[in-house]
């Protein structure tokens, strides 16, 4: 018969080296995603999430992803922005820990006021104010694409303390 004696060294050694167990969790967020149709919303999401462009499908209705980063996990829940949609909105603002608000860089003048309005609805309403809001300027690869100093005094006179990217 055999017969082994660990020794508490010999175990916390072991321990160390082999049992560290799982992973600490990674901390959650849950943050909202708004912006009017073609903004670019669910191709931003799917690049984050690391899925295909080429089966990209505009949301209607909502649609929730988790994106992981090193050190934490956004729950991403993304608002179509269909007119007959967006009056649905505040629904699904409760819980929200951050905004994310994608407006369409390349689109005419009459959208970025839409856009601009809807913007400042969002800063204004009771379960978002407080909130981080990142606004930012997408499809910065069309031709006709504003700079973010560009859309940015579109939106100034709205609130102050915005930061675009």
């Amino acid at each position: 018969a055999l017969i082994l004696v660990f020794t508490p060294l010999f175990l916390s050694c072991f321990r160390a080296l082999c049992c560290k167990g799982p992973p600490p969790p990674r901390p959650e967020y849950d943050v909202v995603c708004i912006g009017l149709t073609g903004a670019g919303k669910t191709s931003l999401l799917s690049r984050l999430c690391s899925e295909g462009a080429d089966c990209v499908v505009p949301t209607t209705g909502f649609s929730i992803k988790a994106v992981p980063f090193p050190n934490a996990i956004l729950n991403v829940k993304e608002l179509g922005g269909a007119d007959n949609i967006k009056k649905y909105w505040s629904r699904y603002y409760q819980g929200s820990q951050g905004v994310v608000f994608v407006l369409d860089s390349a689109s005419s003048d009459e959208e970025l006021e839409a856009a601009r309005n809807e913007l400042h609805s969002a800063l204004q309403h009771p379960q978002l104010c407080t909130l981080p809001f990142l606004i930012l300027a997408n499809h910065q690869d069309k031709p006709a694409a504003r700079t973010p100093n560009q859309v940015k005094p579109k939106t100034k006179p709205l609130a102050t303390g915005l930061h675009f990217m």
